[in-house]
């Protein structure tokens, strides 16, 4: 076999393995479903639409002690976002602008009251990177519900909207660039143990 066949059979295997890769996670991202359970915080990670407005939603009805906004932009007050009453619990986090910053940044405030689970709420598309990440950051014995929220500019119909579609391939590459670090650094970026308080 000559060396350009060999090229040209890596090539196309190469496509059928990418292929194959991304029917498996649009499948994955389209299967999650929230799962109801009670909960010492509610994360979420804001930026897409109807995430802080599900998280309010969850955690008034009883979904977690505590509610954690995370990467909120800076200029955004705390009235602008929601009506809090004395008793609540609602955290705001200002100063993480990526998804990693996202989870190294709720990892500490959520070790701050030795949090041992919590319901992870970002957009349907977002939540495969945005749950191993925390996965991999966060503790061991913390338990991570993943909670998906529904967006216009996201439908299940991907393939139809140019929109939705670059979405998904987006989160796809990024989401295997993450999965290939973490093979390497695995363990690395957990913390060592809770901070005193």
């Amino acid at each position: 076999m000559s060396l350009i066949r060999i090229f040209l059979a890596g090539i196309v295997l190469s496509g059928v393995v990418l292929l194959c890769l991304f029917v498996g996670f649009t499948w994955e991202v389209f299967s999650l479903k929230p799962k109801q359970a009670a909960t010492d915080a509610v994360v979420v990670l804001a930026g897409g639409k109807g995430r802080i407005e599900e998280g309010v939603r969850l955690y008034r009805a009883g979904g977690g002690d505590a509610l954690y906004l995370i990467g909120v932009d800076p200029s955004v007050r705390m009235r602008d976002l929601v009506k809090v009453k004395p008793d609540e619990q609602i955290i705001l986090e200002k100063q993480s602008t990526t998804t990693l910053e996202n989870a190294i940044y709720a990892r500490d405030l959520l070790a701050r009251r030795e949090v041992k689970s919590l319901q992870l709420i970002t957009s349907r598309y977002h939540m495969l990177r945005a749950e191993l990440i925390f996965r991999n950051l966060l503790s061991k014995n913390i338990a991570i519900y993943p909670h998906p929220v529904d967006s216009r500019n996201f439908r299940e119909e991907w393939w139809r909207y140019g929109g939705s579609f670059k979405l998904l391939f987006t989160e796809f590459y990024k989401y295997y660039l993450y999965r290939i670090f973490f093979l390497f650094a695995s363990g690395e970026l957990r913390p060592v143990g809770l901070p005193t308080q």
